[in-house]
């Protein structure tokens, strides 16, 4: 934190008064005149004093300037409260049912058809996925007939949330009997919705772009009702550009932690619970109890084991909710889940847990940021690069063990592509967990690690990351493409 009184030297200089003259006027010493000098704090006796003789309020004599940690601290609280927020099943099908039941209450009846526009990454992402609370179905048509019939839109990605079984048959009714058309969009941004319905004369469009729940536009009857300001875009992107793996370091092993303790806790109660119901049951490809019946249950299986069984739920249909990382589900169990794992086979205090699973989600967003929401890079790489990173912390290692944890895990893995949301993600999420694991065996144990030079590896963890995120964002947008028109190719 810095003191500046520069509105206070210009607030002399305005009225022609010298710096000895405050001092005589107010009764100061020199050294205080010095401090002030300086931009040191002095005594609140003194402030109120100069406030007297100038007639001014505090505010106008000085500045309190929060310094870069402490503006890095609010920022990235501010990013753990925006990012980890509730999904009742896959994120990109509730976007989509979300940009429906809004569409629906903007229309006021029933629609006789439906559009809906989206973008290759949605397309791919919400395909092949079950709908949870929808009895099993799959798919964009799915997720719009589930908006419309029975979504809230004001629970957000839970808007699936409360379904009954004669909504169900509504669902199932509305999608044999009205036209829902799906469009790809020709639209550039990866995260692209747009739902149109029409009923006689009247129609209602809501369009969501670069995030899962981000009303950028609605229309009724062709004219804009609203516009989203760019605003809070722009305030998001001044604190994710705070993000650096030195300060997430210090901000998880300092941070005051009652400040994000409720968010933390609820992320893992929720993540955790989907995991044990994915190992206690049967959910999608059984990726979870697969690893354990193959390869036993030592604390590095389990880790890799129940965060692949959270996924086999969650792509399974799942109606349990889940806390978010990044705008996925996936990357919010693959970030927590295993880092509980650890806490829990070694002891570590709930402290302890919480402040090794705020560095992980950090670390996964920091890696997101240059990536995008969606892409054809598998992020589920990024949160188990995040858990490796918790995991290490968790096991008292210092920012060097962690920063060489994220290198190494990055040089292994960072080749997995996302071709969509399915329930392979299971197993992808198990690989890279061991992927992380390995990274900081290396490192930890035998003091080995990937150089500046090594492939995409730069000198300094920050430097790497903005390697991948070059790759995934820019390098990757052609493979992106032939990912769809190979899925879509299945189709026909």
């Amino acid at each position: 934190m810095t003191i500046s009184y520069g509105k206070l030297f210009k607030l002399l200089s305005d009225r022609g008064i010298k710096k000895m003259e405050l001092k005589e006027a107010v009764g100061m010493g020199s050294s205080t005149l010095a401090k002030l000098s300086r931009g040191e704090l002095v005594s609140m006796d003194v402030v109120i004093k100069i406030c007297a003789y100038l007639g001014c309020n505090v505010g106008e004599i000085m500045d309190v300037i929060p310094d870069q940690r402490d503006r890095a601290a609010e920022a990235y609280i501010r990013i753990l409260e925006e990012e980890l927020i509730p999904s009742l099943g896959c994120t990109e099908p509730s976007s989509i049912a979300f940009a429906a039941a809004r569409a629906r209450e903007v229309l006021g009846d029933m629609p006789e058809r439906c559009v809906v526009e989206v973008s290759g990454n949605m397309i791919k992402n919400a395909r092949s996925v079950i709908v949870p609370n929808t009895g099993g179905m799959k798919g964009i048509k799915a997720a719009a007939a589930g908006g419309i019939i029975a979504g809230r839109a004001q629970a957000g990605l839970e808007v699936l949330e409360g379904v009954t079984q004669d909504d169900i048959a509504q669902i199932t009714d509305y999608l044999r009997d009205h036209l829902i058309e799906v469009v790809h969009s020709e639209n550039p941004e990866p995260l692209y919705v747009s739902v149109t319905l029409y009923r006689n004369a009247d129609s209602a469009r809501v369009t969501l772009v670069g995030d899962h729940l981000a009303v950028a536009a609605i229309e009724r009857n062709g004219e804009c009702v609203f516009v989203r300001s760019g605003t809070s875009e722009d305030e998001r992107a001044a604190d994710c550009a705070l993000l650096n793996i030195r300060d997430i370091f210090d901000f998880a092993q300092n941070a005051d932690i009652e400040a994000v303790r409720p968010l933390i806790e609820r992320q893992i109660a929720c993540n955790c619970a989907i995991s044990r119901e994915g190992l206690e049951n049967s959910w999608g490809a059984n990726i979870g109890k697969a690893i354990l019946n193959a390869f036993g249950s030592d604390i590095k299986m389990r880790a890799a084991a129940s965060a692949a069984a959270g996924s086999d739920a969650r792509m399974g249909g799942c109606d349990m909710p889940v806390i978010i990382v990044s705008g996925s589900g996936n990357q919010g169990i693959t970030a927590c889940v295993p880092v509980a794992e650890f806490a829990r086979g070694t002891g570590c205090s709930d402290e302890m847990l919480h402040r090794a699973v705020i560095l992980s989600d950090l670390v996964t967003v920091d890696q997101k940021r240059s990536i995008g929401k969606l892409s054809a890079f598998c992020g589920v790489v990024c949160a188990a690069c995040g858990a490796a990173a918790g995991i290490a912390f968790l096991l008292g290692g210092d920012y060097d063990v962690v920063a060489h944890t994220i290198v190494n895990t990055l040089a292994v893995i960072s080749g997995m592509v996302c071709d969509g949301a399915k329930p392979s993600c299971a197993a992808k999420i198990a690989v890279a967990v061991h992927s992380g694991m390995l990274g900081y065996s290396m490192y930890a144990n035998e003091k080995m690690q990937f150089l500046g030079g090594d492939g995409i590896v730069r000198r300094g963890v920050d430097n790497t990351i903005a390697s991948v995120g070059r790759m995934a964002s820019l390098g990757m947008r052609e493979t992106d493409r032939e990912i769809l028109r190979i899925m879509t190719e299945y189709d026909n």
